[in-house]
């Protein structure tokens, strides 16, 4: 695992599945049209495990996320919910998980790819006795 391996800007340059996953995640419908195909800037910022995670959206709205890999966060969704998370690191990915998804984020070929993949949620409720 490289010191720097991801500190950089990287630009929006294309997503698979956007709609359908944004919809599974609950993002409201202002959000996904201002999210489709729009020139996000990710920046990163790196200094061994600690990391400043910068989304910058057109119109001059950002996200930032700060943490450390292996302790927890206090962070951010792109929808703006606030929760807790213990950011990992695994092979050579950085892995997180968000309220209502499992993210990754991995240098490839010199690029940034983020995969966002639904968690599945079972809920049960207890059974009454007779």
């Amino acid at each position: 695992q490289g010191n720097m391996a991801f500190a950089g800007k990287y630009e929006f340059e294309g997503d698979e599945n956007y709609d359908d996953f944004v919809n599974k995640i609950g993002l409201p419908s202002d959000k996904i049209e201002m999210g489709r195909n729009c020139k996000i800037v990710t920046e990163v910022v790196q200094n061994g495990n600690d990391f400043t995670w910068t989304q910058h959206f057109p119109g001059g709205r950002t996200t930032t996320n700060t943490f450390t890999i292996g302790k927890e966060a206090d962070m951010e969704t792109m929808g703006g919910k606030k929760f807790k998370a213990t950011v990992k690191m695994e092979d050579g990915k950085i892995v997180a998980d968000f309220p209502n998804y499992h993210h990754t984020a991995e240098i490839c070929g010199g690029k940034l790819v983020e995969v966002s993949s639904q968690i599945s949620r079972l809920v049960y409720k207890k059974k009454k006795e007779k």
